[in-house]
């Protein structure tokens, strides 16, 4: 791998790291979006936290991160292989942001970025599929199943969906996949984690991103931690 290879990941990796959710809640109302609603660092978020236009800016932005690190690759004529890597750097800075911590979000938006970068029909289709399952409030549910099966269909159906080096890209979905579910086990337990079996929240974490099966307490959780606490005071 060249040096101007490694940059361009290194690159990917801190432009991937800039969380613009916690950057517009702290622009548009001076707070940490890690201490409202789930405390996730992302645009659902923050649109409890604000309003519909001021996250799209936010969605484009994360969107952005994972289109433009692949698009510069390959204008740079690097290899589909590079392409790949930029991209899964991209999502990595997303989820463990240097400039927080190593804590972020979960790199959903980055990844479609990625995905439809790599593959525009594939990335529509990703969508779809994702956003089927928004109207039942499990979004969560279907990023899991788009996951899983992007693998698959680049490698089973590449010419359908416009991949000509199935290998590098599906390996990359693979580990695209691999990225989001560690991302949903490794978060730090909330409170509420201790009202569930260790089996029921590796499935909820695994299936629906959160500790509990109930969503709008899960939903509400910070700030009901912030009622607790000021009433013990």
């Amino acid at each position: 791998m060249t040096v101007q290879a490694l940059l361009l990941i290194v690159g990917a990796y801190l432009l991937g790291s800039v969380p613009a959710a916690y950057i517009a809640a702290r622009w548009f109302k001076k707070v940490d979006i890690r201490q409202y609603g789930t405390g996730n660092v992302g645009a659902s978020n923050l649109m409890r936290l604000t309003s519909v236009w001021r996250v799209i800016p936010v969605v484009i932005f994360d969107l952005g991160k994972g289109v433009i690190v692949v698009w510069l690759a390959r204008l740079l004529g690097m290899d589909v292989v590079v392409q790949v890597l930029a991209g899964l750097a991209a999502i990595i800075g997303h989820n463990w942001s240097v400039f927080l911590k190593f804590s972020g979000g979960r790199g959903v938006l980055t990844a479609l970025g990625v995905v439809t970068a790599l593959s525009p029909w594939l990335g529509l289709t990703s969508l779809v599929i994702a956003f089927s399952l928004a109207p039942w409030h499990h979004l969560s549910l279907g990023v899991l199943v788009v996951v899983t099966v992007l693998p698959t269909f680049s490698w089973f159906l590449p010419h359908i969906f416009g991949i000509e080096r199935p290998l590098p890209v599906t390996l990359g979905f693979v580990a695209v996949f691999l990225v989001v579910v560690i991302r949903r086990l490794t978060v730090p337990p909330s409170a509420l984690a201790t009202t569930a079996t260790r089996k029921q929240l590796l499935v909820n974490r695994l299936l629906f991103d959160r500790d509990i099966r109930d969503r709008q307490t899960w939903l509400d959780r910070k700030q009901t931690e912030q009622e607790r606490e000021r009433a013990s005071r």
